[in-house]
């Protein structure tokens, strides 16, 4: 892993994200879809998704032309979804807005199919950037049908099992990896990984799931359309990429256990868990819980983060993964202590 290796999977990863993300959000909004019609457009989003993940490994060579077609076929199933939705009923202002998000974004990916490097790249964010600056600018318009019709426990159940997938990927590196470099040192490297994302998903799984039921339908209830626009738009990617970023190091660590990790691995190891935390600690706040209580458990993790941070220059890389799984384990045990306490205060 180097640094621009990280760098361009965040990339190309915030492109993928955002398009399942309005995928999932369109379809979530829109109840009246019957089996066949749901059906359908899931059919043809899995032909555009499928080519985005067949195109993603090679998106900045060969297959640049295949992620921007993918692309545009998505784009073009949302601009359908949402024509249906709301062509009929909503003003010039509304239309224009429709064939902007989708419509002008799609354009943009179709035309990227011919534009050389890099300045098909540079359409590609424009793409993202015009989608996300409209989705902002016209939270208020769109507040009330979307807030209207929001199924949270099919947000919850959707992000959840997103998470689920990354975690297993995790594993599966983890797997990979010592299948590449088959000794005792690599072994025992491998179980503290595996312990490593055990724990982070203790994490989500104990805390994040219920948390996000529970917040997304307080906003709901609250009519706080920018709080669920953040809360299942934005922040959740940055979770995702948090477990992606300290699997792709732990695969590093037990490649080499014996030598230090490198610079770019020590990054997405220690920012993979600080941005883990960080980001749930900001959804928890956007989910209205009291700010000191959510400071009590967030500033120590970031600041055992940070510490680990100082190990990751200093130790080896399978040393560095036990500091890790230390650092993890007291998170998630004082996160532990505090619940049983609040739970006896109730009592």
């Amino acid at each position: 892993m180097t640094r621009r290796g990280l760098m361009l999977f965040v990339a190309l990863f915030a492109s993928v994200w955002w398009s399942w993300v309005n995928l999932t959000f369109a379809v979530n909004i829109m109840p009246w879809l019957t089996r066949r019609q749901l059906a359908f457009v899931m059919l043809a989003a899995m032909f555009a998704l499928g080519a985005i993940a067949v195109a993603a490994p090679e998106a900045t060579t060969e297959r640049a032309w295949l992620f921007a077609a993918g692309n545009t076929a998505l784009r073009i199933v949302l601009l359908a979804l949402w024509i249906s939705q709301s062509w009929a009923t909503g003003g010039a202002a509304s239309r224009i807005r429709v064939l902007a998000y989708n419509g002008v974004t799609a354009g943009i990916w179709l035309a990227s199919i011919w534009v050389p490097q890099p300045w098909n790249f540079v359409l590609w964010g424009a793409a993202i950037v015009i989608e996300v600056v409209l989705l902002v600018t016209s939270s208020t318009s769109w507040a009330d049908r979307v807030i209207a019709n929001l199924n949270v426990e099919h947000l919850a159940e959707r992000f959840g099992l997103l998470v689920v997938i990354v975690l297993g990927e995790s594993v599966l590196s983890i797997v990979a990896a010592l299948d590449e470099a088959w000794t005792i040192e690599a072994g025992l490297t491998a179980a503290l990984g595996l312990a490593a994302i055990a724990l982070l998903a203790w994490s989500f799984f104990m805390y994040g799931t219920k948390a996000m039921r529970d917040g997304l339908e307080a906003l709901r209830a609250a009519g706080d359309y920018p709080a669920i626009r953040d809360t299942v738009g934005f922040l959740p990617f940055l979770v995702v990429v948090g477990v992606t970023a300290v699997s792709g190091a732990l695969a590093n660590a037990i490649h080499d256990p014996g030598e230090p990790l490198p610079l770019a691995s020590g990054i997405a190891l220690c920012g993979g868990i600080a941005v883990f935390y960080l980001t749930n600690a900001i959804i928890s706040v956007r989910f209205g819980r009291p700010i000191g209580a959510v400071l009590r458990w967030a500033v120590p993790a970031l600041v055992l983060t940070a510490a680990l941070g100082i190990s990751a220059a200093l130790l080896p890389a399978g040393a560095v993964i036990l500091c890790a799984v230390v650092v993890l384990a007291v998170i998630v045990g004082s996160a532990e202590l505090s619940e049983r306490r609040r739970v006896a205060g109730l009592r």
